[in-house]
């Protein structure tokens, strides 16, 4: 980034970009779970279940392509190693090892409320200090809420009984 740019942002550069690497590792482990969901998953309303997460692993790919790029821009690096991700993710990863379609949509809505808790958090500390990642995160935040509200629809629809 440049140095003008770099000047712009108003926040504690080191600590921005732990939260941002935070994040990160976040979303990698969130494409995977939802990946390896969309393929293990059986039981009720599975081909909707399985396209759904397919749909969330490809957007949480997205996300964290995104936050590499700023991350990059504001003179950081990405984590590089898997390892890292576990290890450095606010919200871990669980296991798809139970593949019940009702499982795994309630383990992604946890995944999903703790990615919107981990956004909301890196928001206020950006708002009004740095508009660029300010904009980025509130555009993954909104996917996020997005993520959740159409998991517990499904999850609801589950529940509704067919006469």
């Amino acid at each position: 980034m440049g140095t003008k740019g770099k000047e712009i942002v108003g926040v504690d550069l080191k600590e921005l970009l732990t939260l941002l690497n935070k994040a990160f590792a976040d979303e990698w482990l969130a494409y995977y779970q939802y990946w390896v969901g969309s393929k293990v998953a059986v039981g009720r309303m599975r081909g909707i279940v399985a396209k759904e997460l397919a749909e969330h692993a490809g957007e949480e790919l997205g996300h964290a392509e995104k936050l590499a790029e700023r991350i990059i821009q504001l003179g950081g690096t990405p984590l590089i190693h898997p390892k890292q991700w576990e290890k450095e993710s606010n919200c871990g990863y669980d296991t798809p090892d139970n593949p019940n379609t009702k499982k795994l949509l309630e383990q992604n809505i946890k995944g999903e409320q703790c990615a919107i808790e981990v956004y909301r958090k890196i928001l206020k500390k950006v708002e009004g200090k740095d508009v660029i990642t300010a904009h980025l995160v509130l555009e993954i935040l909104e996917d996020e809420v997005g993520h959740e509200d159409e998991l517990e629809a499904i999850l609801e629809d589950m529940k509704t009984k067919v006469e």
